[in-house]
């Protein structure tokens, strides 16, 4: 009896794992898949620029707003029914823009599906916090961040096949039936949901909201709009000042939605600001060179998403072993060298030219998935591990934000970068261009590409356009591989190292402790009653 009891678990934790996963790498695949696919949307559908922008945007904006409420409502009312609601809800934002022929109101599909995103990714991850047992615990979220990160690359390949036989249309559909097929899996999936989690804290999940998408949206805005206009300040402005009010609203509540005490913690803190640069290092790259590779070596987008397949195996089988490893050297190490791989692979990518070399991008795609593999498992581990069994919702939620604030930054951050250096490099060519065509062409590449031809536009303006291009892809990813590696050596020094081995691996396995520090997060605050 013993026996078959431990096969049917074992069996139902398997089961588990894989809709988990799934899960999370559609979610992450929503918005990647959709980049492929958006030259040909807007063009159906009349979108502008700015259009066409938030068409991809909206998703992002309305998943990080809302990840930490949903973490909260997961914990009090049930992880596996939030990610029933959070799949369908997703399948229907993906749907819908089949039969919408406008912008605004494809826009308002994909706030849908951020919606519905939101909802998913939390509970994906507390799931399989509350349902692994400790020894298997550490490999399943590492199988899960191997997921979580090789999403993106997923989707971009994915929408590029079926771009290949059919339309943009069929990029949706795909993805709602996807949805559709997890949300039955995920009926199978046990129930999970803490009878201890507090009620949920309102004023702090409307200022935790109000924070992230603010930053959110003033990070979308600025290659637009400019990191200095009035838009972008007012709304980078506003985030920090809602932040400012969660974090001293928090600090007075009787059972606060996050312990903002956590992020002083150097497991927490550590593991958060890796995630951050992980993500940013990884969408600005991924920004950066699905551009490279279609306007400057003429890939086609199925050719595009394909070169990008090396960086996933390594990415993977890192995740899967970097919890094995960790336990034996430490978040430190694993941080460190991770990050350090991140900041070699990024200044080996910028160093692609005008001529095609793909084996050297594939070299450096290995490297930047490896490192990506080595630090993202034990940063969502010290995450997970800080916070009690009845906040696990919230604590996946925290991990989830950190990821989409850094996806943000990472395309905004690489959008301005490159859009200023590009302009610097092109200014010289264009001396002699009409204004007009002169300002098409520092636009963008892309718009550079478009004025060929044109007679005004002078024969040579191609050829100068993509050097200035690789000149800012250079330049940028410098920076950026800058920012990665001041981060590896900051968090070398801070973060912790080895966790003892004999004492718990997480807090699923520390009621008893867990019961305690929950009772001292709801103890009120003599001094404010």
């Amino acid at each position: 009896m013993a026996e078959s009891a431990g096969a049917a678990g074992g069996a139902r934790r398997g089961w588990t794992l894989v809709v988990s996963c799934l899960a999370v790498a559609l979610v992450m695949a929503g918005v990647a898949s959709l980049t492929t696919a958006l030259p040909e949307l807007a063009a159906a559908i009349g979108a502008s620029q700015t259009q066409a922008t938030w068409i991809v945007d909206a998703y992002t904006l309305v998943l990080a707003g809302v990840l930490l409420p949903a973490g909260a409502v997961g914990d009090r009312l049930g992880r596996r029914g939030l990610l029933l609601a959070g799949l369908v809800v997703f399948a229907a934002g993906s749907a819908l823009p089949v039969v919408v022929d406008s912008p605004g109101g494809v826009i308002v599909c994909r706030a849908v599906a951020g919606l519905g995103a939101a909802l998913v990714m939390p509970a994906t991850l507390s799931i399989l916090t509350a349902e692994f047992p400790a020894r298997q615990a550490a490999r399943a979220v590492g199988v899960w961040a191997g997921f979580a990160g090789a999403g993106a690359v997923l989707g971009i390949l994915g929408a590029g096949v079926v771009l290949a036989a059919w339309s943009w249309r069929a990029v949706f559909v795909a993805t709602a039936v996807l949805a559709l097929v997890l949300a039955v899996g995920g009926w199978f999936v046990p129930a999970s949901r803490e009878p201890a989690a507090p009620r949920l804290d309102v004023p702090g999940a409307v200022l935790s909201a109000a924070a992230v998408g603010l930053i959110v949206f003033g990070v979308i805005g600025a290659p637009d709009h400019g990191w200095d206009s009035a838009l972008v300040v007012a709304s980078l402005g506003g985030g920090v000042l809602a932040g400012a009010g969660f974090v001293l609203v928090e600090r007075r509540r009787m059972a606060p939605l996050l312990q903002v005490g956590l992020f002083g913690e150097r497991g927490f803190g550590a593991g958060a600001v890796s995630l951050v640069v992980q993500f940013l290092a990884a969408f600005g790259v991924f920004f950066l060179l699905m551009q490279h590779l279609q306007l400057v070596w003429g890939y086609s987008p199925l050719r595009a998403g394909l070169a990008l397949a090396p960086v996933a195996v390594p990415l993977v089988v890192a995740a899967v072993l970097a919890p094995w490893v960790s336990e034996r050297v430490g978040l430190r190490v694993m941080t460190g060298t991770g990050l350090a791989l991140v900041a070699v692979a990024l200044v080996g990518i910028g160093g692609l030219g005008v001529g095609e070399n793909y084996p050297r991008l594939a070299v450096f795609l290995g490297v930047f998935g490896l490192g990506l593999g080595v630090c993202a498992t034990p940063a969502t581990a010290a995450i997970v591990r800080g916070v009690p069994r009845a906040k696990q919702g919230v604590a996946s939620a925290v991990n989830d934000v950190t990821r989409e604030l850094g996806a943000a930054v990472g395309i905004a951050l690489a959008g301005s970068l490159l859009a200023g250096s590009y302009r610097t490099h092109l200014s010289p060519a264009i001396t002699d261009l009409p204004p007009p065509a002169r300002a098409h062409a520092s636009d963008s590449l892309a718009a550079a590409l478009r004025l060929v031809g044109d007679s005004s536009a002078g024969p040579g303006l191609a050829d100068a356009a993509r050097h200035a291009f690789v000149d800012g892809f250079h330049d940028t990813l410098s920076i950026l591989a800058v920012i990665t590696a001041v981060t590896a050596v900051a968090l070398t020094v801070w973060a912790p190292g080895r966790h003892p081995r004999h004492g718990p691996s997480r807090p699923a396995d520390t009621r008893g402790r867990d019961a305690a520090r929950l009772s001292v997060t709801v103890e009120p605050d003599r001094s404010t009653s």
